[in-house]
């Protein structure tokens, strides 16, 4: 710690803190250098190609003749940044970004993004140290820290990337060694807020600390009691310790489990968890409701209802490696119906007065930062991500200050540690983690007003963040810039900012224009439009024609019809109705010719005692044939096989000269007539089962070359049918990598037919892959095709946050 110093005023003080950070920052380059350095050296004893090795031996030895140059250039430059006086600013919102209009050059773009992404890894693991340091400073100077104060993390690490590559080092090499460098650099970091943070609280500078206290259910006496004492000892002061905040939220003993309500609790949990953990999707969804859970309890541990038991700490710790909550949440998609504590959240009070003034001002203040961004460089995004999750941390902490009741200001800091997860996303491009940002407010609101969107998977504000997430993650930043989806989660955001009263009304119907938009954007493709309609027309086709054989057989159930007639129209001309159906229309004239040839056809292969019927026959037989090859080219059927079967129909059509049968009556004739010519009418939803999917006839339809589409026809793969329903339930956007034929691609879930038996996947290099449903389901089951993000982005920084609260439990309530 310092020896204080006397200080003629506030300023000064800071002033001097700023000194002490740079002294000690520096003095930590010296552990960042020889992090890199040693870090290049262990490259070399890597295998390789010889390119490989000889590019790690070059960046070894010229680090080795600059290191000293470049960690003396960025002492240098820390020093002289530390004297810049601080300019006016806003104490509730960060600087807006510099938005005059000039050229810049590629390297400072360039040092500007390696920058942002030290930064961000940095503020990640000094976050509650830097907040500390920040808001004791702010409260000497009366005003926020700067864009470009060096007590920043953005600040200090552009200085020093910008000196790496004024040293002569390459750019190219720095990336290399980020993961070493950030990781050294964050420990400096840490120590040096620390020491700052300490030094200020010698000098009376106090940052007003609450402590996180316990409230704990009841327990009974014996062993339970005991358990539950053990978990209260937290010292004279009531504060929890960091370490045990996993066992707060657990609130019971193990041994409770095994009697009693807990045995009961255990067996359903078990029970459920069985038929459902088939699926890597229903185990993700089982480890969210897990995560959800610890959230319930830590900020609402005394929710839960008499006589029904928390969840024991050894199982509280294995929902978070995975295992499940409740298998019966996973079946119903709703919240843990046995978990009580839900009902106790359904009617949260409304947000302090305070608090909700708050809250209109900072929506006002947010919308006016936000809108100053828009006419910033799309190069400047990743610049603009550390910025903004230093905004989300500073518009927390000023929010906390208003609220009412512990409670607030539990919610408060967990919606901020889930956004700035979120804004860490590296998956995510810069410019929509930039929109991302924006929804941090209408999130609080719905929080404070809706407690289960901790705990409900389906709350429409998760469901939308979720989405727009999932949609975006496979594109980059050179993609998603300025493109129909950005504008769409604009838009999207901007209709939620307008009306943040309405809370879960205005995020589920934003959600379900954002589906509707999507459904179209990603099939706007010339290519990917042509393939769905093939697509769309193939199903279609395969459906009729199983409806009409169904028909086909009801009509002609009691008629005495040849068999050779009978496998013909159901094997053959059912298909070629069901064809001519998709494409001109069931009541378009050639449809209902065809149609009526049907009845034609099993007239004219019936007895023909007499003369009158065969004359009949012999005059319509022309028209008859011609009609049967008009058909049978629908079905691209060769001219051979043409030939052949009308054959086949000839032949009985001149047995049916000499049959001593009686004859069908007109009467019959003229009811499959007209079953015949309105056959739609009698259809029902009849289950599609497994369908031919021909490569070739898809081709020939789309009548363009098919090197760009891989269809992946049902081979009677052995799947299961949970695994089948999974893959019903994938949805459009999503990212997806694949495995077919030995080369993997990054491919996105586009489109899938009205009775979801045909999938579609592009990559973005042009490439599609059409699944039949349970090919998708084996592919899903043997692991040949993986969701990149199974767990989803609320689920994920709620997890990220239950961590950071675990490390440190009194920033909930600070």
């Amino acid at each position: 710690m310092f020896a204080p110093a006397p200080l003629s005023s506030q300023r000064d003080l800071a002033r001097q803190v700023r000194q002490q950070f740079v002294k000690t920052l520096a003095a930590g380059l010296v552990d960042v250098d020889q992090a890199v350095f040693t870090f290049l050296t262990s490259l070399m004893d890597q295998t390789g190609t010889q390119r490989e090795m000889q590019g790690r031996r070059d960046a070894w030895q010229l680090y080795g003749q600059r290191r000293a140059d470049w960690v003396q250039a960025t002492r240098r430059v820390w020093e002289q940044a530390q004297n810049q006086p601080p300019v006016s600013a806003r104490a509730t919102t960060p600087a807006p970004l510099d938005l005059s209009l000039e050229l810049i050059s590629d390297d400072v773009v360039e040092n500007k993004i390696v920058a942002s992404r030290i930064a961000l890894t940095v503020l990640e693991a000094v976050s509650g140290s830097f907040d500390a340091l920040r808001r004791r400073v702010q409260m000497l100077e009366g005003q926020e820290l700067v864009a470009s104060d060096l007590l920043r993390p953005e600040t200090f690490c552009l200085l020093l990337v910008e000196q790496w590559v004024a040293a002569g080092l390459s750019r190219t090499d720095l990336q290399a060694v980020l993961d070493p460098l950030q990781r050294e650099l964050a420990a400096r970091a840490q120590v040096a807020y620390q020491l700052c943070n300490d030094f200020l609280g010698s000098q009376g500078v106090a940052q007003p600390e609450t402590q996180l206290r316990v409230s704990r259910p009841p327990v009974g006496g014996g062993s339970n009691a005991g358990a539950g004492s053990r978990m209260g000892e937290l010292g004279s002061s009531g504060a929890l310790p960091a370490g045990t905040l996993a066992s707060q939220r657990a609130g019971l003993p193990s041994g409770a489990m095994d009697s009693g309500p807990g045995a009961a609790l255990r067996s359903v949990m078990a029970g459920a968890a069985s038929l459902v953990g088939a699926t890597p999707l229903a185990r993700a969804r089982e480890r969210a409701y897990g995560v959800m859970g610890q959230l319930r309890r830590l900020m609402w541990p005394g929710g839960m209802a008499q006589g029904v038991p928390m969840m024991p700490q050894t199982a509280a710790q294995s929902m978070v490696m995975g295992a499940p909550m409740s298998g019966l949440q996973s079946i119903t998609g709703a919240p843990g119906s046995v978990m009580a504590d839900a009902a106790a959240m359904q009617q949260a009070p409304p947000a302090s007065a305070a608090l909700a003034q708050a809250l209109a001002q900072q929506q006002i203040q947010a919308q006016t930062y936000y809108s100053s961004m828009a006419g910033m460089a799309p190069q400047a995004g990743p610049v603009a991500v550390v910025q903004l999750v230093g905004a989300v941390r500073e518009r927390a902490a000023e929010l906390k200050k208003q609220a009412g009741t512990d409670s607030e200001k539990a919610i408060i800091e967990v919606v901020a540690l889930m956004f700035q997860s979120i804004l860490s996303e590296d998956r995510i491009p810069p410019a929509v983690r930039v929109l991302f940002a924006r929804l941090q407010v209408p999130v609080l609101r719905v929080a404070l007003a809706e407690p289960d969107f901790f705990s409900d998977l389906n709350h429409p504000a998760r469901v939308l963040i979720d989405r727009m997430g999932a949609c975006v993650m496979g594109f980059d930043a050179t993609a998603i810039d300025g493109s129909a989806l950005e504008g769409e989660i604009r838009r999207v955001v901007q209709v939620i900012e307008q009306y943040p009263e309405t809370g879960r009304k205005v995020f589920q119907l934003v959600r379900e224009e954002f589906e509707a938009f999507l459904a179209k954007f990603l099939t706007q493709k010339k290519s990917t439009a042509r393939v769905v309609t093939v697509a769309q027309q193939v199903e279609q086709r395969e459906t009729l024609t199983i409806q009409y054989t169904i028909e086909l057989r009801t009509l002609l159930k009691d008629m005495p019809v040849r068999d050779e007639i009978r496998d013909f129209l159901f094997k053959i001309w059912a298909e070629v109705l069901a064809l001519s159906a998709v494409r001109a229309g069931a009541q378009h004239p050639d449809t209902l010719a065809l149609k009526r040839m049907a009845a034609d056809l099993v007239w004219a292969a019936g007895a023909k005692p007499h003369r009158s019927d065969r004359s009949k026959v012999i005059q319509s037989l022309p028209g008859l044939l011609d009609r049967l090859r008009q058909g049978l080219a629908l079905v691209n059927m060769a001219d051979n096989a043409q030939e052949a079967q009308i054959k086949v129909l000839t032949d009985v059509l001149a047995q049916a000269f000499v049959s001593k049968t009686e004859p069908i009556a007109h009467g019959q004739i003229e009811i499959l007539a007209r079953g015949l010519e309105n056959l739609e009418d009698c259809i029902t939803e009849a289950v599609l089962g497994d369908m031919p999917l021909d490569a070739e006839a898809i081709e020939m339809m789309l009548g363009i070359d098919m090197s760009n589409l891989s269809v992946i026809a049902d081979n009677d793969a052995p799947v299961e049918d949970p695994v089948v329903e999974w893959a019903r339930q994938l949805q459009v956007g999503a990212w997806f990598t694949i495995d077919h034929n030995g080369s993997a691609a990054q491919v996105q879930y586009v489109w899938h037919s009205q009775r979801q038996q045909l999938h579609l996947f592009a990559a973005p290099d042009g490439r599609s892959y059409l699944l039949q449903l349970r090919r998708l389901a084996a592919y899903l089951q043997t692991g040949l095709l993986t969701l990149q993000d199974e767990e989803g982005l609320t689920v994920r920084a709620a997890r990220d946050a239950l961590a950071k609260l675990d490390a440190n439990p009194e920033r909930l309530l600070q």
